[in-house]
């Protein structure tokens, strides 16, 4: 998934550890396989040839992330889009030779992205797509998503007290021995500078953080993030971090990416419809840079 998973965890023994540790990252490790867009072989990777005009049945943990995905597309109206699939690839190859796409190459990717493309039956857990060469991009989501199934077998194996980082998504179960809860620093606009003075204290929950701190591109004099705009296929401009606070990792991950898109008000309206649910978003511009926050942000993370 193109980051590194890491798991703190609290056992009697190393022996009681090393078969946690063990179960997660065999998890971690079939979920890599199956939502990957960098691997022809992946489910995710398949389903597109395959289920096009037809309905075709996928997995469990597939049907979640797609249904996940096309929830929070519609509450955004395309902000998250899990199909920009041929833009990331489009805007990865802009990073690496630092030149825009083409107008040709714009369009076609354009003509095969839009969540209204796909159709999920929750009854039969099949996937239909309207047209051949659509691209899926789990990079919003699938993290998020394999962190929290690393956490659930992590409590299988009878050890609550633990933690899956899988870059800047969090997801955490109870607290340390003795303690309230994790403190988790939430990364800045700057390395050197966080985006809260202290620590917060959290538990059971998913925290996520999205910016373009670390990769982005500069392309005749501005600044491109990796973080595209599913609504205008254009890689977004200028420089953010959002963090977000969720039930659980897969809900915070894609929050964080797609208000990243949206502006302040419209991330406030959508993450209203997702209970327990609350954003920190910086942004930074010639006037300085400006922090702003829902309203229960508060209430979870005891920091005004």
């Amino acid at each position: 998934m193109g980051t590194t998973f890491r798991i703190v965890l609290y056992a009697p023994d190393p022996p009681h550890a090393d078969r946690a540790f063990h179960r997660a990252f065999e998890r971690i490790a079939a979920l890599d396989a199956a939502l990957s867009d960098y691997r022809d072989s992946s489910e995710l990777s398949r389903i597109t040839r395959d289920a096009v005009g037809a309905p075709t049945p996928i997995s469990d943990d597939l049907f979640n992330v797609l249904s996940a995905s096309q929830r929070l597309a519609r509450d955004s109206e395309g902000a998250f889009d899990i199909t920009i699939g041929s833009l990331s690839r489009l805007w990865r190859r802009a990073r690496r030779q630092v030149e825009l796409p083409s107008t040709a190459d714009f369009a076609a990717a354009r003509a095969v992205t839009g969540y209204r493309l796909i159709t999920l039956d929750p009854i039969r857990k099949t996937v239909r797509f309207a047209r051949s060469g659509i691209h899926l991009d789990a990079g919003g989501i699938a993290k998020g998503y394999a962190a929290d199934q690393a956490l659930l077998e992590i409590a299988a194996a009878g050890l609550p007290q633990a933690l899956v980082a899988a870059g800047g998504d969090l997801a955490l179960g109870q607290p340390p021995p003795g303690r309230a809860g994790w403190e988790v620093t939430l990364a800045g606009l700057d390395d050197d500078r966080p985006a809260t003075p202290r620590p917060m204290v959290v538990s059971r929950c998913g925290v996520s953080t999205s910016g373009d701190a670390e990769q982005w591109v500069e392309i005749g004099g501005v600044r491109y993030s990796h973080i595209i705009d599913p609504r205008t296929g254009i890689a977004l401009t200028g420089h953010r971090s959002v963090s977000v606070i969720a039930r659980d990792a897969t809900s915070s991950d894609m929050l964080a990416t797609a208000l990243s898109v949206l502006n302040p008000d419209q991330g406030a309206s959508v993450i209203a419809h997702y209970r327990g649910a609350a954003a920190l978003v910086g942004d930074r511009s010639t006037r300085g840079d400006r922090w702003t926050h829902t309203s229960e942000w508060s209430v979870l993370t005891g920091r005004k």
